[in-house]
């Protein structure tokens, strides 16, 4: 047996991957993580030592599970719960419909909110998932606890429209039927929150005689932060933890972890307690997280009084904490290359919305590429052809070629690094009736009128490299055609509005950058691109690219 890792080094899921839920079954660790408008729904990651992890599978993948065709962005599959009952595995999610408009400053003000809960079951966490359980509509960050006596209850938080009052309305709790497969009885409110306000992400334990509920509060960006409190009673009252909060980095700016919250529990083979909870990372000199919310995980102590602490009793969320004394388990590195010889769609990839793939590409069609239909337009909320993967470092190199020839300027497709519809840095190949073919750049800033490269004129007939290289907030692209050299954009694009903190802060921002490729025909016609390979790699900074 190989001896322990000593440490674990945060993240441990890198990119966007916000709101973990974690469960042990036997010597099997699972995460689920939030991936809103992005298909298939929910990534659920493994691991066997806490330290080594792997993507495994993503669970909402048919039709009748979920069509976020419509979602706005940031929306869709937020906050996901994964238990186990000895039995059966249960995922819970929200599908939200509608954000709201905002009438005041930051989410106190967005009122109305279409927001369903739903259940699915396996007995294997990466078979086949139910067709789902509809629960409620009253709130999102839906959780299910197992109780004792075999009873489960759902919490959610209670979403209160009215004008002038708290929109985070509190804790309810609600029994669930296994037998009816539906809530029953009457909800309760349990839980209305500290004074640091925004209560949501419940989560429900049982240890020594107490019933614990762990909340996130403060909202999801700089004032994050984990909050406790216990009562005897299923039903409460529930009592704060002395310290209010077990973790948070909101009065911390020191903290290379910020915006940690939104954690959930679970107890090793040997008993020690660990806590997962997201982060983001911000670059340095802009203060924007172009990673999303990130997942880092941390050993916590029960004090004498039986409240849970971090290790210093400091809820400082650190870079590194202590690995359980199990023996390791690393995988395979992800490749860094895909050459889409198979006809599936590489794990790392996904695509936007819609839970009918084959309207948007095909893996068969043209064996040994990635063939994209032309859809709608970049940032559409229905059907976008765009594939594409997540930023998962600050630094990275990525390519592809496209063997693409346009017919009129309404026909476009290329290499995009993008977070949603109103923040991208789109590479792509057209053509018009003065140049022909061509290729320019297209920014979509958040704050500021569209904006577009001069074309330059590519010849016909042959396929176009197209590259990226980002470095922190800068990003560069450059391109080749057929086997020339490459050539280098002279513009300098900045790669930090691809993040939550780029915009009106009213604006919903959960997700983080990705970086893929995509094609549109407004014509409605469905003209297709073929993309022969595309390729990632993750690097140290590269100052020999900046102009």
């Amino acid at each position: 047996m190989s001896d322990p890792v000593a440490a674990i080094r945060n993240p441990i899921l890198r990119g966007f991957n916000p709101d973990p839920s974690i469960v042990r079954a036997g010597d099997d660790y699972y995460i689920a993580t939030s991936t809103f408008e992005w298909f298939p729904g929910v990534q659920i990651h493994h691991s066997r030592d806490l330290v080594h992890w792997r993507l495994l599978t993503r669970p909402l993948s048919r039709p009748s599970q979920l069509n976020m065709i419509g979602d706005p962005d940031s929306c869709g599959v937020w906050a996901p719960c994964l238990t186990y009952d000895g039995e059966l595995f249960y995922l819970i999610y929200t599908d939200v419909k509608r954000y709201g408009r905002t009438s005041q400053p930051g989410s106190v003000g967005a009122g109305l909110r279409d927001m369903h809960n739903y259940l699915v079951t396996s007995r294997t966490i990466d078979g086949e998932w139910s067709d789902p359980v509809y629960l409620n509509s009253s709130g999102f960050d839906p959780s299910l606890f197992h109780d004792t006596d075999g009873r489960k209850y759902l919490v959610n938080l209670l979403w209160d429209h009215r004008p002038g009052k708290n929109r985070f309305g509190g804790i309810v709790l609600q029994e669930y039927s296994t037998a009816e497969r539906r809530l029953i009885a009457e909800r309760h409110i349990i839980f209305t929150g500290t004074a640091i306000g925004f209560t949501e992400a419940p989560h429900l334990y049982k240890r020594k005689g107490y019933y614990y509920l762990i909340t996130a509060e403060g909202g999801t960006g700089w004032g994050h932060a984990v909050t406790m409190a216990r009562s005897r009673e299923l039903l409460g009252p529930y009592e704060p933890h002395p310290d209010t909060y077990i973790l948070t980095a909101r009065n911390r700016p020191d903290a290379e972890l910020q915006r940690a919250g939104h954690a959930d529990l679970v107890e090793t083979q040997r008993g020690d307690t660990y806590m997962v909870y997201l982060c983001g990372r911000p670059l340095r000199n802009r203060g924007r997280c172009v990673l999303g919310r990130e997942t880092a995980i941390q050993r916590m102590v029960w004090g004498v009084d039986d409240w849970l602490y971090t290790e210093a009793r400091d809820a400082f969320p650190r870079r590194e904490t202590a690995a359980p004394e199990l023996p390791p388990h690393p995988f395979a590195p992800a490749p860094t290359r895909e050459d889409f010889n198979d006809a599936t769609l590489p794990i790392e990839f996904q695509w936007l919305r819609s839970p009918w793939p084959d309207e948007l590409f095909s893996l068969t069609e043209r064996p040994g590429y990635l063939r994209l239909f032309g859809r709608e337009t970049t940032g559409s909320l229905f059907r976008q052809s765009l594939v594409a993967r997540r930023q998962q470092a600050h630094c990275y190199s990525a390519a592809t070629v496209v063997e693409f020839e346009p017919r009129h300027y309404q026909q476009q497709a290329g290499l995009i690094c993008y977070y949603n519809g109103s923040k991208f840095h789109y590479l792509y190949v057209s053509t018009d009736e003065v140049l022909g073919k061509h290729l320019r750049v297209m920014t979509c800033h958040p704050e500021l009128p569209d904006m577009f490269t001069a074309p330059i004129q590519i010849a016909a007939g042959v396929p176009a490299h197209l590259r990226v290289e980002v470095d922190y907030e800068r990003l560069r692209f450059a391109f080749r055609v057929g086997g020339g050299e490459w050539q280098w954009l002279p513009e300098q694009f900045d790669a930090s509005i691809l993040s939550d903190e780029a915009g009106p802060p009213t604006a919903p921002n959960f997700t983080g950058a990705f970086v893929g490729v995509c094609c549109q025909d407004l014509a409605g016609t469905s003209h297709p691109a073929d993309f022969d390979y595309f390729e990632y790699r993750e690097r140290e900074f590269a100052a020999a690219l900046l102009p």
